[in-house]
């Protein structure tokens, strides 16, 4: 047996014993930092190991470094499990050691990829004439489609930003709710727009952005407007029809953070809450919440496929490939980068578009199965239900200090290693947001998580 094999070999039973281990390991991390920088810090050696023993101790001195946060009960920041048919392809991916940069260095990845982001424009319900790129994750389809959208509305006042810049352009306003995720005013920074160009405006009380208020403020001045599909506490969907309205009025830019409710579209019954979003201008989603893929996997849409392409394309004189081959860098900010599509590809040929749906409901029915059984203890309050899969709640005390009683209850839900919830401040309340995205999680686990409630609430 060669080097190579043995190393493979032990890995593979290094991985089937952490997933077999995942419901029954406790959730939290059990090793401090100092005895992490003790296990894996010193000198490198003068001489090396072979990779089978690399393999093994890495194994070894991970263990209770590592957060169980693909077990069925880690319920915190939005965190799926990774299906399997998506993990045994991205094993293959590293395998096949691909750059799936351009069409010239893979082209069976070149094609894969071209396929599957069809699929997913039509399972989500977006324009087929619409362009796509497989990035690293949300954060990295804001920055790709907000670069289209800069692209477009300077260059729609005489400004090339590819060519000349920022310098001497018209300022362009970015526009959300208070609500708004922190990813969006990062890709405003990276971007040199600035946090300054971003405008948080109010939001009702259920979550949902408040246009008539966006309104008052809109000119004729180059803007993006930021939407939610899903917002991170409470689900809620923005008023896709009025944004559009308000848009074309004064020629903004629609964008769709759609993290974590763009996968509604591919239900049957949680679809109408995406109504009109397909006539927005770009979206932006992740890979490893709902669609349960591994990290380093996100998908970025736009409706103006020339404005996407120009902000991200350049051309070098080793292209090879015929007229139609797609160069995958044309339409992401990546050169090198691996192939994303495999993966994805996966995922979506084991699920289909029955298995997608039924994913999608479970999670929906089992998250209002855990607020029901939250809200029903003595001690919790329901402060959103939820719209898909996400809600909210707090943890009441008798002093009137709440947020110091929910943060006290999360701690111990933390430190029982039985489950995992995340704090988060949501309307000048400290808040444990619910969300439920894991292939893995049943309802035997929420009647054990509901159980761990129960017993933190009394203590």
């Amino acid at each position: 047996m060669t080097d190579e094999h043995k190393a493979l070999r032990r890995a593979l039973g290094h991985a089937i014993d952490h997933l077999d281990g995942l419901d029954e390991r406790p959730i939290p991390t059990t090793v401090d930092m100092a005895e992490l920088r003790s296990r894996f810090g010193g000198d490198l050696a003068d001489e090396g190991i072979s990779a089978d023993q690399v393999i093994d101790e890495l194994a070894a001195d991970v263990e209770g470094g590592l957060f169980m946060s693909g077990s069925s009960r880690f319920f915190a920041w939005a965190m799926g499990g990774v299906l399997p048919a998506s993990l045994a392809a991205d094993w293959l991916t590293s395998a096949w050691d691909q750059c799936a940069g351009i069409h010239a260095t893979s082209p069976a990845l070149a094609v894969m990829e071209e396929v599957t982001g069809a699929w997913l424009k039509d399972v989500l319900l977006l324009p087929q004439h619409a362009s796509f790129a497989f990035v690293t994750g949300c954060q990295s389809a804001h920055i790709t489609t907000l670069a289209a959208a800069r692209h477009k509305l300077l260059g729609d006042r005489g400004h090339d930003v590819e060519t000349r810049g920022l310098s001497g352009a018209p300022q362009i306003t970015i526009r959300t709710g208070e609500l708004c995720h922190e990813t969006v005013a990062r890709a405003a920074r990276l971007l040199g727009l600035g946090t300054d160009s971003v405008i948080a405006h109010p939001c009702y009380e259920n979550g949902k952005l408040d246009l008539d208020h966006v309104a008052r403020s809109l000119d004729d001045s180059p803007t993006i407007l930021v939407l939610q599909a899903g917002e991170f506490n409470t689900g809620a969907f923005d008023d896709f029809h009025q944004a559009r309205d308000l848009a074309d009025k004064y020629g903004a830019w629609v964008h769709v953070d759609g993290a974590l409710g763009l996968w509604a579209a591919a239900s049957e019954q949680y679809r109408h809450l995406m109504d009109g979003c397909e006539l927005m201008d770009s979206w932006a989603t992740d890979g490893h919440k709902w669609l349960n893929l591994p990290y380093d996997i996100g998908f970025a849409f736009t409706a103006h496929p020339e404005a996407h392409k120009a902000a991200m394309t350049y051309r070098a004189s080793y292209f090879s490939a015929g007229d139609d081959a797609r160069h995958q860098l044309d339409w992401g900010p990546e050169w090198s980068r691996r192939g994303r599509g495999v993966p994805v590809y996966a995922a979506l040929r084991s699920l289909g578009r029955r298995g997608l749906a039924q994913m999608i409901d479970r999670c929906c029915e089992l998250t209002r199965r855990l607020i029901t059984g939250m809200g029903a203890l003595d001690g919790v309050e329901v402060l959103a239900v939820p719209v898909i899969n996400q809600g909210i709640v707090r943890f009441t005390a008798d002093d009137g200090d709440h947020d110091r009683r929910t943060n006290e209850i999360i701690e111990r839900l933390q430190k029982s290693g039985v489950t995992w919830f995340g704090g988060s401040d949501w309307k000048g309340r400290r808040v444990m947001r619910v969300p439920v995205l894991n292939w893995r999680t049943t309802e035997k686990d929420i009647d054990i998580t509901i159980d761990a409630v129960r017993t933190a609430v009394k203590s």
